[in-house]
């Protein structure tokens, strides 16, 4: 198992039955809302809004989550002070640097589609403010702040702002039928089975 499974299966140990909790009441809820109020029920649209909101508790879950490795950490205020301290490709490295980098690549993502961003330094403040939220919060509840965690949470929601502007340049030059509804749901559909095929693979290794 690779130290990206590792981590990725660690996370799902503990997260899980809140995904299927979130799963569950969310989709239960939304579909009342479309059936009751005849409203259109278009797949793509609800998958990603239903994974933008299991993916918004996972990272709370995550980011106060006591982690009894937290007890031999102190606050870092020095950039790549704590960036610098791991091995390239160890263990620690994959999940404190690359870990924080990816954590917040979803985040870039969503809120561009969901906010529309038009510019980068829209991306940019919102996803600063999130992560110095995260780490603002977390010192409260007696973990760490670093400043390193914020850098790579920027770089990775940043990261996740330019995949999302690229692909709208890409998709914008596309035939209408591949921008149509019915090849979004196939598109989306063949995302979903990726993910759980992944995590399903990653756990009963």
């Amino acid at each position: 198992m690779t130290p990206l499974d590792s981590t990725v299966r660690e996370v799902m140990e503990f997260t899980w039955p809140m995904i299927v909790i979130c799963v569950l009441l969310f989709s239960s809820i939304r579909l009342m809302d479309i059936f009751k109020n005849k409203k259109e029920f278009v797949f793509y649209k609800e998958a990603f809004f239903l994974i933008f909101m299991i993916y918004v508790l996972c990272l709370f879950q995550v980011v106060t989550f006591e982690d009894p490795a937290v007890g031999d950490h102190q606050n870092n205020l020095t950039l790549f002070h704590e960036i610098l301290r791991y091995r390239f490709g160890s263990r620690l490295f994959i999940k404190n640097v690359i870990g924080n980098f990816v954590l917040f690549v979803p985040y870039g993502i969503f809120t561009s589609i969901y906010a529309k961003l038009s510019s980068k330094w829209q991306a940019l403040f919102l996803v600063a403010f999130a992560s110095l939220t995260v780490e603002t919060t977390q010192l409260a509840i007696g973990r760490v702040f670093d400043v390193d965690d914020i850098l790579l949470n920027i770089c990775g929601g940043m990261f996740g702002y330019f995949i999302y502007y690229i692909v709208g340049k890409i998709g914008n030059r596309c035939p209408k039928w591949m921008r149509s509804k019915s090849a979004l749901n196939i598109l989306t559909s063949l995302i979903l089975l990726g993910m759980i095929f992944y995590v399903w693979r990653v756990i009963h290794v």
